[in-house]
């Protein structure tokens, strides 16, 4: 090895053990002041000089060097103009369309249904309905809707008899803009129970819970001209 390539290796070694040493200090100090944050999953420095993103799940703090100073809340960069916990929210948070378990959901086709969209929704849930109405006036694509009662004790039952009806859209569809309950009914419902792991898996702990297939996850209903947007970035070609 060439004696300079040798000092470069060297160097970038001793910066490695250092990082880790430094990730060790924080996840220490914090775990001991901070009982909390024991289970941290993840250290790792920002693009601000001593900056760190400490990860709890899908939550983010931010730390000094030494884990004796903690932040919770945004970090945002000025000059490029850009939320970056928010693009990092946004990351942690994405799910594979490909991963989703299109078997389990119900398909609401509209027009030429090129454009897709997964949506995890309770039939108790009344954001769930103004999105439902909202859905109304997008055309030319295929909604994926995913059944997840978890909002009230009959919630479940409501969704069971959706998923047992003959027609499951139109059954869907009567409860949330009709406020017509599907009639009782039995089935195999295994589907209501693979959905909820999924959630339980993915952290979708509320509806409606919108996945687009570039990925990106909007938790909460949206008015239709955000809905357009989002629907035409994840489906534009760069996210093919």
């Amino acid at each position: 090895m060439h004696p300079f390539s040798a000092l470069l290796a060297g160097a970038a070694l001793a910066l490695s053990f250092a990082a880790q040493a430094q990730e060790a200090t924080i996840r220490k100090n914090l775990a001991e002041r901070i009982p909390q944050l024991q289970k941290i999953d993840e250290v790792r420095p920002t693009p601000m000089p001593g900056l760190y993103e400490v990860r709890v799940g899908t939550d983010l703090f931010y730390s000094d060097a030494k884990g004796n100073y903690l932040i919770q809340g945004e970090l945002i960069d000025t000059q490029a103009r850009r939320n970056l916990t928010e693009d990092r929210i946004h990351q942690l948070t994405a799910v594979d369309f490909a991963a989703l378990p299109i078997k389990d959901a119900i398909p609401i086709v509209r027009g030429n249904g090129k454009r897709k969209l997964a949506v995890f929704a309770d039939p108790n849930c009344g954001y769930c309905k103004r999105f439902e109405r909202d859905l109304q006036s997008v055309d030319n694509v295929t909604v994926y809707l995913f059944l997840y009662p978890i909002l009230s004790p009959d919630s479940a039952e409501k969704s069971r008899n959706i998923w047992c009806a003959k027609d499951r859209a139109a059954a869907w569809q009567d409860q949330m803009l009709r406020d017509k309950p599907a009639p009782a009914a039995s089935c195999d419902t295994s589907a209501l129970q693979r959905n909820l792991a999924f959630g339980r898996k993915y952290k979708i702990t509320g509806t409606p819970t919108l996945i687009f297939a570039n990925g990106a996850r909007v938790p909460g209903a949206i008015g239709v001209d955000e809905l357009e947007k989002r629907l035409a970035e994840a489906s534009g070609p760069a996210a093919r």
